[in-house]
């Protein structure tokens, strides 16, 4: 059985160059071909130094020669294939994911307004793509100050929602420790301060809600949620830092320094049955100063 390639998007901007040197991390971890894919549009209005001109032909293509060149200058490259497949590439980057097991692109294109975090193809390959996606920023992303102390060496970092926890995507993100000898910083969040309702003149206030007692029940919940990983994989040192306040912010935080940040995407709802980013998902790939990986949710059973 053949394995599944690491496509790489690219445009021929920086960001995609960068991109294509973290899917040759990606695929040579993975022990993977790699997939170089420039998706042409063919639009009247569209710009002319964004457009390719002829048919999708990967060995008339310039930002393919680009890429091979770029390539050609590194030693560790895998065995490569390249593609041009022809659309939009909010429609067709979801398509070249139905056959990869890894996709990865720039957050931003060589469209657009310069001033946006994400670019439109980014968000929707993240969005709607069949396999995890890892979008690369811009270098420079300025976070806050780490909610913990760091450390030193390669570290992942992945959200843990307790009350509704995410198998796969925790199931990637120590895949993803495991293939890079890194620590999994697992960062689970409970709200803090927790809102109360004005309490009437005359009725009883209820009770105060003890932080300390929130914090430890959260992590307990989250140390039996990761005792099957760290069974599966008892190569990867984990540890679970337990944090008030916004999921999104604290994972923004801890993106500091780090290799990969992994969020899930979303579950689909029986109200929503379309595919849809959630705000820490969404939040975490607009600031992180880190690599993001977007983990698709587990296909509904039968």
């Amino acid at each position: 059985m053949s394995t599944l390639p690491v496509v790489a998007a690219i445009d021929g901007s920086d960001d995609s160059l960068r991109a294509l040197d973290r899917a040759v991390e990606e695929a040579r971890l993975r022990a993977a071909p790699l997939r170089v894919a420039h998706v042409r549009q063919y639009a009247p209005w569209a710009q002319p130094d964004v457009l390719v001109a002829g048919p999708p032909d990967p060995d008339g293509d310039p930002v393919l020669d680009a890429a091979r060149a770029h390539l050609g200058e590194r030693d560790d490259t895998p065995a490569a294939e390249y593609a041009a497949p022809e659309g939009a590439p909010a429609v067709a980057l979801p398509r070249l994911s139905a056959d990869a097991q890894l996709l990865v692109l720039g957050s931003r294109g060589r469209g657009g307004f310069a001033s946006l975090l994400l670019g439109s193809s980014s968000l929707a390959a993240a969005r709607d793509a069949e396999c995890p996606v890892i979008v690369v920023p811009r270098p420079g992303r300025e976070v806050q100050a780490p909610p913990f102390d760091l450390g030193t060496g390669p570290r992942v970092v992945v959200g843990l929602h307790v009350d509704s926890p995410d198998e796969v995507t925790l199931g990637f993100a120590f895949t993803e420790a495991a293939l890079r000898d890194a620590r999994l910083q697992v960062v689970a969040a409970y709200p803090w301060p927790v809102q109360t309702w004005m309490t009437p003149p005359g009725q009883v206030v209820a009770p105060v809600i003890d932080e300390a007692a929130v914090a430890s029940e959260t992590r307990v919940l989250a140390d039996g949620l990761l005792a099957p990983h760290r069974g599966r994989h008892p190569g990867v040192r984990a540890e679970t830092h337990v944090l008030p306040g916004d999921a999104a912010g604290n994972l923004v935080a801890a993106s500091r320094d780090a290799d990969l940040v992994v969020v899930g995407r979303h579950r689909r709802r029986l109200l929503a049955p379309t595919r849809m980013m959630g705000s820490v998902a969404h939040a975490v790939l607009l600031h992180a100063a880190a690599p993001v990986a977007v983990v698709p949710p587990a296909p509904p059973e039968e």
